[in-house]
C-alpha cells in the first residue's frame, strides 16, 4: 500500500535522524569525561572510542525509545499542519488504521530493541568492564611519556626519555603519597628504569638502577635516604577492586532467569522484557498527543509529550528500585504499561465516550 510505504519512509526517517542526534549528544557527553579521565593517565587514549562503543548498546535501550516517539510526533503533527491528516480522514482513514499501518516498523524495532536490552547492552556492558579491568593495571610506568608528569592513583610519575633502543626510560622520578597518616611518603630518583611483566597482572613491576630513595614524613623537617644500584619496585592498583564489581547490568539474560528467586534479578530481568514494550506504548500516546491545530504549529504538544513519555521510562525506573529492595512485586512493570497505555487509549477514544455519555444522559432526561 502507498499509504504504508509513506508513512513508513516518514516515521524511520525522522526516527532515524533524532536518535541519531541523541545518540551524538550522549557520545559526546561520555567522550567529555574519558578524555578526563584519561588525562589523569587512568586511561589509554587509544581506547576511548572503544569504550564508547561497548556503551553504545546500552545508550541506545533509552534513546530509541524517545527517539521513536520524538519522531512518531514530528511526523504525525506534520501530518495535521500540512491538512494531509484531515484529507486521510475524509477518505475513510481513521486514526488506529494510522496507527496499524505501522505495525511492520513496530515489530521491527520491538525486536531490535529486545536483542538491545536483552543481548547486546548485557555483552557491551560486560566488555566495558573488562576493558576498565585492562585499563585498571594499565597504571604508572605503563603510561609514561617521556617529559610529562603523570598522576595514576597515589603515584606521580616522570621520566626525561627513552633509551635508544626504546625498552628502558631514563632520569625517572617517582612519588607515592602515604597511605596512611602515619606511614611516610617515598620519593625514588634512578637514572633508569625497565617495566617488568607481572604474571598476575595485577600491579606493575619495575626495576630501578643506580638511584636514590627517600622516606619523607610532610610536615617535618627529617627524611631517611638510602642509595641503590638495583631497586625493584611493585605499583599495586586499587581500581582493580573497584572495577570487579557483580553489577546485574554485565550479566546475561540466559544466567539471570536460573536466578529468578533473587528480588534484584527479578527487576533486572522485568526491564529488560520491559522496554521492548514501550515501543507500543509510544504508538498510543502519538495518536491522540500529536493532535495540533494546522495554525498552532506541531511543535506545540511535543514538549509535553515528550515529557509524558519520559515519565513513563521514569517509573519504569522506579518500579525496578523498588522491586529489587522487594517492597514492590514484578507485576508493578505490567501495572505501569497498561496505566500508560489506558491513559493513552482513553485520550484516543475521548470524544466518542463524552458522546456516548451525553446520549446516556439525554435518554435518562426523557
Amino acid at each position: 500500500m502507498i499509504l504504508r510505504r509513506y508513512l513508513i519512509r516518514e516515521v524511520l526517517g525522522s526516527t532515524l535522524a533524532v536518535t541519531g542526534l541523541l545518540t551524538f549528544i550522549m557520545i559526546g557527553g561520555r567522550l567529555i569525561r574519558y578524555f578526563g579521565v584519561a588525562a589523569q593517565g587512568k586511561m589509554d587514549v587509544s581506547v576511548l572510542f572503544l569504550v564508547v562503543a561497548y556503551r553504545l548498546p546500552d545508550f541506545l535501550t533509552l534513546i530509541l525509545p524517545l527517539g521513536f516517539f520524538i519522531g512518531l510526533m514530528l511526523v504525525f503533527g506534520r501530518l495535521y499542519v500540512d491538512h494531509e491528516m484531515a484529507v486521510l480522514n475524509g477518505s475513510g482513514v481513521s486514526h488506529g488504521q494510522l496507527a496499524r499501518l505501522l505495525t511492520p516498523i513496530v515489530a521491527v524495532l520491538i525486536a531490535f530493541q529486545a536483542a538491545l536490552t536483552l543481548y547486546l547492552a548485557p555483552w557491551g556492558n560486560r566488555q566495558f568492564d573488562n576493558l576498565l579491568m585492562a585499563q585498571a593495571v594499565r597504571g604508572g610506568f605503563d603510561l609514561v611519556k617521556p617529559g610529562e608528569f603523570v598522576s595514576s592513583g597515589q603515584y606521580t610519575i616522570y621520566a626525561s626519555s627513552f633509551t635508544p633502543d626504546h625498552k628502558d626510560l631514563q632520569d625517572i622520578f617517582f612519588y607515592q603519597r602515604a597511605s596512611k597518616a602515619d606511614k611516610p611518603d617515598v620519593m625514588i630518583l634512578a637514572k633508569r628504569a625497565r617495566r617488568i611483566v607481572d604474571p598476575e597482572g595485577k600491579s606493575s613491576i619495575v626495576d630501578l638502577q643506580q638511584g636514590r630513595r627517600y622516606e619523607i614524613r610532610p610536615g617535618m623537617a627529617r627524611y631517611s635516604q638510602s642509595e641503590f644500584d638495583y631497586y625493584r619496585l611493585r605499583i599495586t592498583h586499587d581500581a582493580v577492586d573497584e572495577v570487579q564489581n557483580s553489577r546485574l547490568e554485565v550479566v546475561s539474560t540466559a544466567r539471570l532467569r536460573q536466578r529468578w528467586a533473587e528480588a534484584p534479578v527479578r527487576a533486572e530481568l522485568g526491564w529488560r522484557v520491559s522496554m521492548p514494550l514501550v515501543l507500543a506504548v509510544a504508538v498510543l500516546l502519538t495518536i491522540p498527543l500529536s493532535r495540533v491545530n494546522p495554525r498552532q504549529g506541531r511543535y506545540l504538544r511535543l514538549f509535553p509529550a515528550i515529557l509524558l513519555f519520559a515519565s513513563c521510562v521514569i517509573a519504569l525506573m522506579a518500579v525496578k528500585t523498588r522491586i529489587s529492595k522487594e517492597k514492590l512485586d514484578s507485576a508493578a512493570y505490567a501495572m505501569v504499561l497498561l496505566a500508560y497505555a489506558g491513559f493513552a487509549l482513553f485520550l484516543i477514544y475521548k470524544d466518542q465516550l463524552l458522546l456516548w455519555v451525553s446520549s446516556r444522559r439525554a435518554g435518562v432526561a426523557k
